[in-house]
């Protein structure tokens, strides 16, 4: 290893979700999940995310209805599920050591109340991670990422009701049984703080079947759910998979005080404490002592019943993945000009330039969350989604994607320094590594991939992939494992 390379075996790679990717919604008796009610909304504000996720029992009845794909695209993807194996040769090509992806809970229990498991989807991903284990690109699998079956959201208000555990524990155990053998790295939730940004997308809960002034009690009923979910599949994990490793997944917003006024300050750090809590539960097993006092005053406290305490306690995650996009700022002002984010609104940062979507670009920002995660947890980092959305021109059969690259490049040497600083961080998996559908927005045309698809945000195009220029230097990277990026 020289001093310019990361460290040995690193996971290079990129990360997709089954939801944004596959398409294939009703083919092969696949049912319908919470992303296949998604739709596609041009005229809203990009700012408004409130607008993008709204939902309610008489607009998730509708979409059903509609068994067309028109104005959903999560339907269609990006035809992942016909496509997969030219996807993943492509992926090879760039070098790829892993690849996050997902697996569609309703691929396997429609219903997601099934007690045995639809063959048919058990088969599509036992070929998929075959097709992976002959190019040598270790899976790294989210057992839920934002695709739950819309039949446990509509019955039981998803995670709301303790019944959906159990579901979710079947359905994990069967992904254990059946692809163990292939996977050795599994996330639980994905971004399991983003309940509170769009609880029907995380977790099925649906605002009109809350009772009056108790929606956001009921979010934090099924957080609990989901903590109690993880900490028992990771136990079957452990004990069915020899060797093998279970993480937890946290969107990462490194927000910093706008200003150095001690109010500035002290709002910062109650937000940043209140983003750790997550990871905070799945690694040290309890919930922290001020989050208990604030939700206990707000009478927001979840019911547990006997033996959550014990098992949150007694299985923990092996290390700790994360999401990290951009920062923000905090500021005591109302006034302070705000810009979006991950699907958060946040102050702007009057030091950092912004993507055409208003995410504000801060490669140290990854620098100081990972030194300050790895502090706070002292187990194994994974950075499994980073990068930018952009408008992605074809010029002369090419596209010249200087502006990935250079976002790449900045975000690489800072988690160089905090490698050499101390840092245990194992893989980086970008987002993504190809055009897919975006999850708030439900768009194509905001672009993240190294691998363009011919498609357009009403599903025209002949869904053909071509490779970006990023395509070519991500590869050199990969094959010079980071020591490219000190030239």
């Amino acid at each position: 290893m020289t001093n310019n390379a990361f460290p040995e075996g690193f996971l290079w790679g990129g990360a997709v979700a089954a939801n944004q990717v596959e398409g294939g919604w009703n083919v092969d008796g696949k049912g319908m999940s919470v992303a296949d009610i998604a739709s596609y909304k041009p005229n809203i504000d990009n700012t408004n995310y409130a607008a993008h996720w709204e939902v309610s029992t008489e607009s998730i009845e509708a979409a059903i209805a509609d068994q067309t794909d028109k104005d959903y695209p999560k339907r269609r993807g990006i035809d992942f599920y016909h496509r997969y194996k030219e996807d993943l040769a492509l992926f090879a090509e760039m070098g790829f050591k892993t690849l996050r992806l997902s697996i569609a809970w309703t691929r396997l229990f429609p219903t997601g109340e099934e007690l045995e498991p639809n063959e048919a989807g058990v088969a599509f991903y036992e070929n998929v991670f075959k097709e992976m284990e002959r190019l040598n690109i270790e899976p790294i699998v989210t057992l839920s990422h934002y695709e739950m079956p819309v039949s446990l959201s509509l019955k039981f208000n998803g995670w709301v009701d303790r019944r959906v555990v159990d579901d979710f524990v079947r359905f994990s155990n069967v992904c254990f049984d059946r692809f163990g053998k292939y996977v050795k790295y599994w996330l639980t939730f994905n971004e399991i703080d983003s309940i509170h940004r769009h609880p029907f997308t995380t977790a099925g809960i649906i605002p009109d079947k809350s009772a009056e002034g108790r929606y956001i009690a009921d979010v934090y009923q099924a957080l609990h759910h989901q903590f109690v979910a993880s900490a028992l599949v990771t136990k079957d994990a452990h004990e069915k998979i020899p060797g093998s490793q279970v993480g937890c997944m946290l969107t990462k917003l490194m927000t910093y005080p706008l200003t150095c006024a001690p109010l500035d300050v002290e709002l910062t750090l109650k937000k940043n404490l209140e983003n750790d809590f997550y990871a905070d539960v799945q690694v040290f097993g309890e919930y922290p002592r001020m989050i208990i006092k604030d939700l206990e005053k707000r009478n927001l406290m979840p019911e547990m019943v006997e033996g959550d305490k014990e098992i949150l306690k007694e299985h923990t995650v092996d290390f700790v993945s994360f999401s990290y996009y951009m920062s923000m700022a905090e500021s005591a002002d109302p006034n302070a000009e705000r810009t979006p984010g991950n699907t958060v609104l946040g102050v702007k940062n009057p030091y950092l330039p912004s993507t055409e979507w208003g995410w504000q670009i801060d490669p140290k920002g990854l620098k100081i969350s990972l030194i300050e995660l790895y502090d706070r947890y002292n187990v194994p980092l994974m950075i499994v989604e980073n990068g930018m959305g952009a408008v992605d021109k074809i010029e002369d059969g090419k596209i010249h994607d200087d502006y990935r690259m250079e976002y790449f490049t900045a975000h690489f040497k800072q988690m160089k320094e905090a490698i050499d600083e101390g840092v245990d961080l194992v893989g980086y998996t970008s987002w993504a590594p190809i055009d897919l559908v975006s999850a708030g927005t439900s768009q194509v045309s905001k672009r993240y991939g190294f691998i363009y698809v011919d498609a357009d945000d009403e599903g025209n195009g002949t869904y053909d992939r071509m490779r970006k220029d990023s395509f070519y230097w991500y590869q050199k990277v990969i094959q010079t494992n980071g020591a490219s990026l000190a030239e």
